[in-house]
């Protein structure tokens, strides 16, 4: 064979490992998108929803904030300050006659005003009083187990720090509210652990097995979604007997917010097993043996899990909202335990709105945590079927 001949004949061979998305339009990066599994293009979604993505920072900044309370907390939560009953809020300044002093609040000092019968605080300028953080103060134990005193900032050391105002007692204001974070948002997740769990097992059964059984889960869902909810709530929080303690009041309205949410989420499981039990991959898995409770949560739940996470963040500002309302009525929870409802409880009458609106502060954080959990609800049920 001629040199020319065998020059035409050769044949090139790439040692390089296959790629298969290289030869794809997009290349590799397309491939990834295509092969990406539904709860990556759920996530790569939901990063698009910047609003949402902003909610989702907020509400991990409030519930990062729960298990350390009692750090964030200047104050205890029952401590008393006999000297300063309904004081302003201290607002935290930076300089000082031109001077860069660093945080500090300039101390109150109060009169008697014999006229209106009320305590007039003044401002006293000529004393700044810093701030100290990382320090040693009140003393507490951590979650009822671990003593500690450490606290992320405290009090001048001859002086108090009220940042959001006292009450009718004393007692600061921005650390209750913080103590009732705890309180307010786990409320909300334990809730919604009891509304899922009965609304999985009972519409998963209604949506499988159809007939009676199908039959009797929508008469109990119709009779309980036509009660009234408020007077339904209320209702069964004043069952609840007065001698309970603040634990048991606690998972009695727990249970019950969760009671009254469990027959929507059903009726969802309900129509989407209803579409997915005549899919392939059910016949399939009955074929192979596989048990009805196999099926319901190993096959036809995970299908919409995307759609289940959404609902449950949209579910759970009504708990709060629940639980507030309750607690802000007197039927919820009740002293000593520390909530959002029960701050509010103590600006139900006029006076205290006319004389002392900083009371009424314990509201914001309760629509912030509503709005966050709203918006964030919104970015994952748009995110929830990503191929669209």
């Amino acid at each position: 064979m001629s040199p020319g001949l065998a020059d035409r004949t050769a044949h090139f061979v790439d040692k390089a490992p296959f790629d298969p998305g290289l030869s794809e339009p997009g290349g590799a990066e397309s491939d990834s998108f295509y092969r990406a599994s539904a709860l990556r293009l759920t996530w790569w979604k939901f990063k698009r929803h910047k609003v949402a993505v902003v909610a989702a920072y907020v509400l991990l900044f409030f519930y990062g904030l729960v298990p350390f309370v009692e750090a964030v907390a200047p104050y205890n939560q029952t401590k008393r300050n006999g000297d300063f009953i309904y004081a302003p809020p201290q607002p935290v300044h930076l300089f000082h006659e031109g001077r860069l002093i660093g945080p500090f609040v300039y101390p109150y000092r109060f009169t008697f005003n014999m006229e209106t019968f009320r305590r007039d605080y003044v401002v006293d300028t000529t004393r700044p009083q810093p701030l100290r953080f990382f320090c040693s103060g009140d003393r507490y134990e951590l979650w009822g187990l671990i003593p500690g005193s450490f606290h992320l900032f405290c009090p001048p050391a001859e002086g108090s720090v009220f940042l959001l105002g006292t009450d009718r007692l004393g007692r600061d204001l921005f650390s209750r509210i913080i103590y009732g974070a705890r309180i307010s948002l786990t409320i909300g997740l334990v809730g919604i652990a009891v509304s899922f769990t009965l609304g999985l097992f009972f519409g998963g059964l209604a949506g499988y097995l159809g007939g009676w059984v199908d039959n009797v889960v929508q008469r109990v869902i119709e009779i309980l979604r036509s009660l009234p909810e408020l007077p339904l709530w209320l209702a069964l929080s004043a069952a609840l007997p007065p001698n309970w303690s603040p634990i048991l009041v606690f998972f009695g309205i727990t249970i019950i917010l969760g009671l009254l949410d469990w027959p929507g989420l059903a009726r969802a499981v309900r129509s989407k097993l209803l579409a997915l039990r005549e899919e392939d991959f059910v016949r399939a898995a009955e074929l192979m043996g596989a048990s009805k409770t196999r099926i319901i949560a190993r096959h036809l739940i995970p299908n919409f899990m995307s759609h289940l996470i959404a609902s449950a963040t949209l579910s759970i500002p009504s708990m709060i909202l629940g639980e507030t309302a309750l607690s802000f009525l007197g039927l919820g929870l009740r002293p000593p335990v520390t909530s959002w409802g029960v701050l509010l409880n103590e600006a139900q009458n006029l006076a205290a709105v006319q004389l002392h609106p900083w009371l009424l502060l314990p509201i914001v954080p309760v629509i912030l945590i509503v709005l966050a959990f709203s918006f964030m609800g919104d970015g994952m049920r748009d995110a929830a079927d990503p191929y669209h």
